[in-house]
């Protein structure tokens, strides 16, 4: 019972809502509607709080998972969201990125769908994206990589399988939730035949304050997801694609930056060039 694009939010319904990387400036439109209008809010793990505070009427509950500390268990967050939309609200399910990436949205979709609770999906920009772009990496560029792959790292199974069918440099690595697993990845794929010179990135905090790019060889990639403290959110990226961020990283920071008039350094010299 999804609910049609142009559906007003009405109550007893459900609204899974990508949050995107981070930055609030990234979410769609519909995002920000949905939180304006919501009863109840319950988000994940890094969710920007001034996304939250385009909540103002909204219960928030926090019932997020991180890596090694405790969590609510999926089964109760089904039950919470079928629960509240019985009860007459109007319901966010916020989640960082996208809700159908490694975000468990498909399962509190069938769970709502099972329960026969309307719902919606509103997509959000997955970091397996922004956060290379937002580096000055493109996941694909003509005569480097004409594909790329999304693992999940939180498990041998998860990405085991798909990286070991990769021929070397045969598309751009992406891998979330994968900083522990930097060691066993790096060794899997330099045993399938990737160079162990490789250009590799791991992307902290992407579209935050907190942004940094680390950028390595695949043989190092181990050693700098290392250095960083346990439980820190990341994305890497591998490949040949990496090196262009050396390149586009510099027009993307001056884009940001604020010129001594106040403008953007960037918008000046698009302006210049048109």
């Amino acid at each position: 019972m999804v609910a049609p694009a142009e559906s007003p939010f009405h109550a007893g319904c459900v609204s899974l809502v990508g949050a995107g990387p981070g930055d609030p400036e990234l979410l769609t439109r519909r995002a920000a509607h949905r939180l304006a209008e919501a009863d109840l809010v319950l988000y994940d793990a890094l969710v920007d709080p001034d996304v939250l505070r385009l909540a103002p009427a909204a219960r928030r509950v926090f019932v997020g998972k991180r890596a090694g500390r405790p969590a609510v268990r999926q089964e109760f967050i089904n039950r919470l969201l079928v629960r509240a939309a019985r009860r007459g609200r109007r319901v966010v399910r916020l989640k960082g990125g996208d809700p159908f990436v490694f975000g468990r949205g498909g399962e509190e979709a069938l769970a709502l769908a099972a329960a026969g609770v309307p719902f919606e999906i509103v997509p959000g920009v997955s970091s397996a994206i922004a956060a290379p772009a937002l580096a000055g990496i493109p996941v694909t560029h003509r005569g480097l990589s004409t594909a790329f792959v999304v693992v999940s790292g939180h498990s041998p199974e998860a990405y085991s399988p798909v990286l070991a069918s990769l021929a070397p440099q045969s598309a751009t690595v992406v891998v979330m939730m994968g900083l522990g697993a930097a060691g066993d990845i790096a060794a899997l794929l330099t045993a399938r035949g990737w160079s162990g010179d490789t250009p590799a990135a791991v992307l902290y905090g992407a579209s935050t304050d907190a942004a940094e790019i680390r950028a390595c060889a695949l043989a190092d990639l181990p050693g700098h997801c290392a250095r960083r403290a346990a439980g820190a959110p990341g994305t890497i990226v591998i490949g040949d694609v990496v090196r262009l961020g050396a390149v586009l990283a510099g027009g993307v920071d001056q884009f940001h930056a604020p010129a001594e008039d106040g403008r953007a350094r960037g918008t000046e010299q698009r302006s210049a060039a048109l």
